[in-house]
């Protein structure tokens, strides 16, 4: 399946979000790591009747040997393999070149993330605001970063930095550049929670919806006790409405199979039929979870007139 034939059901991250926040929910964002992967969450989300976001970022694509076409050719197929009905977004997650985001948008990502959160603030908006304007152009979606989120593991981040967001920059940062969706760091980190403890700074994240209505992202939600989750979801004027979920994934992936070391996309392509159904039920079970115990997104397909 091509890009060219447009489903009703494909949307772009602002459409799938307006709704989100609507009506008092997250949507997931469920990054699969490995092509044979995205089966089990696209599964995940049509027995849940939730809408989905599956994602992918550069280095992702560098580390597990991907490329954007690739990825999106296996999405596309599997929506009609598996008949996908439920309201579902193609994402590009941190992403630093601008390459990177043509050549997903011409495999046909509907949504795109430029990170350029490590640069000083005006140099950020410069990057951040070339992309919108050229992802708009497309009909896609961009979401952007603004303060410095962490990591435990360096799959899709390079350096351990945390920045708070400052309110006051979200929105002169949303303001000048047009992104449809802000990523903010407000205390939780990319990986594994194995020393440090997730936390959420609630007063944060109000303070950034007072100022500016854009659609928040919480990055590194993996590890996330869900009360703290869906605290900063229902927050007044509307919270977070798309959090990231990649590294519970492949933990639950690896477990699976008694596996420590990560694959390549090669490696898992070869795994043998049996060994491939116990990974994807492992997946779908945790996508299945999260949506029901921690999104709020179950049985919200409804919630969009498709």
């Amino acid at each position: 399946m091509t890009k060219e034939m447009k489903l009703k059901n494909v949307l772009t991250l602002k459409e799938a979000l307006v709704i989100a926040e609507k009506n008092g929910y997250a949507i997931g964002s469920f990054s699969p790591r490995y092509t044979p992967m995205i089966r089990p969450v696209l599964r995940a989300g049509q027995k849940t009747n939730s809408p989905m976001i599956v994602q992918i970022s550069q280095k992702e694509l560098e580390r597990y040997g991907i490329t954007p076409t690739e990825f999106a050719e296996e999405f596309y197929t599997t929506l009609a393999e598996e008949n996908i009905t439920v309201p579902v977004t193609l994402h590009l997650d941190h992403t630093k070149q601008f390459s990177v985001i043509e050549e997903a948008i011409e495999a046909g990502f509907t949504s795109v993330m430029i990170d350029a959160s490590e640069k000083e603030l005006e140099e950020n908006i410069s990057i951040s605001k070339k992309v919108v304007e050229y992802a708009h152009s497309k009909g896609v979606s961009v979401e952007a970063e603004l303060g410095k989120i962490g990591t435990t593991d360096f799959v899709e981040t390079d350096k351990d930095e945390e920045l708070y967001t400052d309110p006051n920059e979200a929105l002169k940062f949303v303001n000048e550049t047009n992104c449809d969706a802000l990523a903010v760091s407000v205390g939780t980190a990319h990986g594994v929670y194995n020393v440090r403890q997730p936390k959420i700074d609630i007063e944060r994240l109000i303070a950034i919806r007072h100022l500016t209505p854009v659609h928040l992202v919480l990055h590194g939600g993996s590890g996330v006790p869900s009360e703290m989750m869906k605290e900063a979801i229902n927050l007044p004027n509307g919270g977070v409405s798309k959090v990231n979920i990649a590294t519970d994934l492949e933990v639950a992936l690896l477990k699976s199979l008694a596996r420590e070391e990560r694959m390549t996309n090669k490696e898992c392509k070869t795994l043998t039929p049996d060994q491939l159904e116990t990974a994807r039920n492992a997946v779908e079970s945790t996508v299945v979870e999260k949506i029901q115990d921690f999104l709020g997104s179950s049985n919200q397909a409804g919630t969009f007139n498709l």
